[in-house]
C-alpha cells in the first residue's frame, strides 16, 4: 500500500500504482471530475500517471498556478494540431505555457504566412478537436527512435532540441494526430478545453538567438469556462485603455526616437516633472534613514566588472566593449552600480564604529536587449535605478535589512500598492553552479531575509532559483489596479562583493573583517516604476506627483489677468500648473484639461473676479463647488498630506 500525504497533513493508504486520478477519486467525486494534474513530491505531473512511493500529494485544478499552466501547456499541443491540420508541413519550434496563457513558435516554410486575420480559423479548430476528448498520452522514447522520427517528419527544430537532451530522459506526448517532443505534464484529455482566443502573431528568434531564423509566435489563451474567458478579454480591453505606450503619448511624458536608439526613451517635460518627483520623493526618505548620495560614472573599466563577476555571468550579453586608443584598454558601459560603490567604500579605511555605511544614488545604467524584447518603459536598453548600498557588521544585517523593508512598504503606500506579496527568491539548491560564494555566506543570507520578513509580518513565497549570481533576494511582487502582477522593489543579502572587491572594515579587536552588502532598490529602475504606475492608475496620478495639479480656465480674454493672479498665487504656494490662455469656449477647455487627467479645473469668470474665488471640478468628478483662493490651497495640501500618509484619498471642498 501506498502513504499518501495531503496537503491538510492527513494520510491515507492507497494501493500500489495508485494514480492522482485515483487520489483526488478517494477524496471527492467532484475533485476527480475538476482535477487537471497532479504535485507528487513537489513534482508536477500526469493526472494518470502512477506513483511509485509514499509521497506528499496535491491534487491540481484550474484554481491552482501550477493546474493553470499544465492546461495552457496542454493548450499550444492542441494549437500545434489544429496547425498542422492547417497548414500541412509547418515545423514547429517550442510551445511552452506563460503567465496568462501559452504560445508556439512555428515555421510555415518559404511563401507562407500567418497573421491576425487567420486565427479565427485556428480558434474554430481546436474547439473541434477538443471536442473530440483525445486523451495526452506519455510515452518515453529512446534518443535514436525520436530522431529517427523527427528526421522522418523533416522537423529541425525538434531535432536540434534533441541534441541537448540524454538517452533516458525523452518523452513524447501524443493526443489525436499530434505527437509532440514534451516533457510534460499534461491534462487527462482535451475536453475541459471550452473556450480559446488566439492573441497575437509575432517574430521570435529560434532559441532567442538573432543569428538563427526568426520564426513566427503564436500567442493564445483557453478557458475551462466561456464566461471566464470573456471576463479575461474585458480585463485585457482595460489593460489596452491603460496601456503606458498609449497614455505616455497622450499626457506627453515620454517618446522613443528611432535615431535615438531603441529602447532608449527620451523623458519630455511633463514627464521629467513626474520622474523628479518621484527622485525627491525618495532622496527625502533616504536622507532621513541615513543615506549618503553619491554619483559614479557612466562606463568602467572592463576589469571592474570582471572582478565583480558581473562580465562572467553577463559580459557576452552586453553592449561590445569601448575601445581606447590604448591597447589593450577597454570598457563598458555601466550595466550596474554596485561595483562603483564597492570601490567607493574602499576610499578610505573604515572601523567597525562607522558601520552601517548606506551609498545611494539614481545611476543610469545599460543593458543590451534584442530588440524583440523591447517594450515601452518597461524593457529598455537605458534605465535608472534607484539603487543604493549598504556596508554594514555581520550582526547588523538583520537590522538594515528591516529598515530597509520600511522604506519599501512606505515607497508601495505612497503611491497606491496596498496589495503585494513579498518572494523570498532563493538559489536552485539542485543546481549551485550558477551562483558564486560558498555554502556558508549563502545560507546566513537565506536565513537573515527569511527572518526578517516573518518579523515585518509579510506575506510571503519563496521560489527556489530566483536568486541573483551573488546572492538571495526579496522581491516584492505587486498587483496592480487590474490584478496584473509586477516585481518592483527588491532588496538583496550579498557575502560574496565584499570579498570579491576585497572590502574590509576594522574590528574592535583591531582585526580586518569583511562587512556585508545590502543591495536595495524600492523602485526597482524609474522607467519600470513609472510604466505600472501609469497602468495601474490609468494616467491619474496620486495628487502629489500629478506634473499638472491644476489648470486655470478664464471662461474669456475678459478674465486672463484674473487667471494669471489665481496662478501666480497657487505656484507661491509650490502647486504646479498652468494657465489656458487659448481663445476657446469654456466647453473645450474642459474637455481639454479632462483628457489631459488635469486633477484640479479652477474656471474663473465675472463672478469669480467680483469675489477673488475660484469655482473648482474635480476630474472625473465634475464640480466640487466655489471657494477662495486661499481655502483652496489649504483644502489642497490637506489632501496631498493625508494621502503621503497613507488615509483615504478626498477631494478638495
Amino acid at each position: 500500500m501506498l502513504n499518501i500525504t495531503l496537503p491538510d497533513g492527513s494520510v491515507r493508504q492507497f494501493v500500489d500504482g495508485a494514480t492522482g486520478y485515483d487520489v483526488a477519486a478517494g477524496i471527492s467525486e467532484g475533485l476527480a471530475r475538476n482535477a487537471l494534474g497532479v504535485r507528487v513530491n513537489g513534482e508536477v505531473r500526469d493526472l494518470h500517471r502512477p506513483i511509485e512511493q509514499d509521497a506528499q500529494v496535491a491534487i491540481l485544478t484550474w484554481n491552482d498556478p501550477e493546474g493553470k499552466s499544465t492546461f495552457w501547456h496542454s493548450s499550444a499541443h492542441l494549437m500545434a494540431e489544429a496547425l498542422e491540420a492547417l497548414y500541412p508541413g509547418v515545423k514547429l519550434g517550442i510551445g511552452p505555457s506563460i503567465e496568462n496563457g501559452f504560445y508556439y513558435d512555428i515555421d510555415l516554410g518559404e511563401g507562407r504566412t500567418i497573421s491576425t486575420d487567420d486565427l479565427p480559423e485556428v480558434e474554430k479548430k481546436m474547439l473541434e478537436l477538443a471536442k473530440k476528448k483525445s486523451q495526452y498520452e506519455r510515452k518515453e522514447v529512446s534518443k535514436a527512435d525520436a530522431i529517427a522520427y523527427f528526421t522522418e517528419k523533416q522537423d529541425p527544430y525538434k531535432l536540434d532540441l534533441l541534441e541537448r537532451l540524454d538517452d533516458g530522459s525523452i518523452t513524447f506526448y501524443t493526443q489525436g494526430d499530434f505527437t509532440d517532443l514534451c516533457r510534460g505534464p499534461h491534462i487527462p484529455d482535451t475536453s475541459p478545453i471550452k473556450a480559446v482566443k488566439l492573441l497575437n502573431v509575432a517574430g521570435a528568434y529560434w532559441r532567442g538567438d538573432e543569428k538563427n531564423k526568426q520564426l513566427t509566435r503564436i500567442y493564445g489563451i483557453t478557458f475551462p469556462k466561456a464566461k471566464e474567458l470573456t471576463e479575461y478579454l474585458e480585463r485585457l480591453e482595460e489593460a489596452r485603455r491603460r496601456d503606458h505606450r498609449k497614455l505616455g503619448k497622450e499626457l506627453e511624458l515620454f517618446a522613443f526616437s528611432e535615431k535615438v536608439g531603441a529602447g532608449l526613451p527620451l523623458w519630455l517635460p511633463k514627464g521629467t516633472a513626474l520622474r523628479e518627483r518621484l527622485e525627491q520623493f525618495l532622496r527625502r526618505a533616504q536622507l532621513k534613514a541615513g543615506y549618503q548620495p553619491v554619483v559614479t560614472p557612466h562606463i568602467g573599466s572592463k576589469e571592474l566588472y570582471v572582478t565583480s563577476g558581473h562580465y562572467e555571468k553577463y559580459g557576452a550579453d552586453s553592449f561590445q566593449p569601448i575601445k581606447t586608443p590604448n591597447p589593450g584598454e577597454e570598457f563598458f558601459l555601466k550595466p550596474m552600480n554596485c561595483p562603483h560603490h564597492c570601490e567607493i567604500y574602499k576610499t578610505k579605511p573604515r572601523s567597525y564604529r562607522d558601520l552601517p555605511v548606506r551609498f545611494a544614488e539614481f545611476g543610469t545604467v545599460y543593458r543590451y536587449e534584442q530588440s524583440g524584447e523591447l517594450h515601452g518603459l518597461t524593457r529598455v536598453r537605458g534605465f535608472t535605478q534607484d539603487d543604493a548600498h549598504i556596508f554594514c557588521r555581520p550582526d547588523q544585517v538583520k537590522e538594515e535589512f528591516l529598515k530597509v523593508i520600511d522604506i519599501v512598504l512606505y515607497v508601495l503606500k505612497a503611491l497606491d500598492f496596498p496589495d503585494f506579496t513579498a518572494q523570498i527568491s532563493l538559489r536552485d539548491p539542485e543546481n549551485k553552479t550558477k551562483y558564486i560564494g560558498t555554502d556558508e555566506n549563502w545560507e546566513k543570507a537565506e536565513r537573515a531575509i527569511i527572518e526578517a520578513a516573518a518579523e515585518k509580518g509579510l506575506t510571503t513565497v519563496t521560489e527556489l532559483g530566483e536568486a541573483a549570481f551573488y546572492g538571495p533576494k526579496l522581491d516584492f511582487m505587486v498587483r496592480d489596479a487590474i490584478g496584473r502582477k509586477w516585481q518592483l522593489g527588491t532588496i538583496q543579502v550579498d557575502y560574496n562583493l565584499p570579498e570579491r572587491f576585497d572590502l574590509e572594515y576594522v574590528a574592535p579587536d583591531n582585526s580586518r573583517q569583511r562587512p556585508v552588502m545590502l543591495h536595495r532598490a524600492p523602485f526597482g529602475s524609474l522607467e519600470r516604476f513609472v510604466a505600472v504606475l501609469i497602468e495601474h492608475c490609468g494616467g491619474n496620478f496620486p495628487l502629489w506627483l500629478s506634473p499638472e495639479q491644476f489648470a486655470v480656465l478664464p471662461i474669456s480674454e475678459k478674465y486672463q489677468d484674473y487667471a494669471q493672479q489665481v496662478y501666480d498665487q497657487l505656484v507661491q504656494a509650490e502647486l504646479r500648473g498652468t494657465v489656458d490662455h487659448r481663445d476657446e469656449k469654456i466647453g473645450r477647455k474642459i474637455r481639454d484639461a479632462e483628457v489631459s487627467k488635469v486633477p484640479y479645473m479652477l474656471i474663473v469668470g465675472e463672478k469669480e473676479q467680483a469675489e477673488g474665488i475660484v469655482s473648482v471640478r474635480r476630474h472625473g468628478q465634475g464640480d466640487v463647488g466655489s471657494m477662495p483662493i486661499g481655502e483652496f490651497i489649504s483644502s489642497f495640501q490637506q489632501q496631498v498630506n493625508d494621502m503621503m500618509d497613507g488615509k483615504p484619498a478626498a477631494t478638495v471642498s
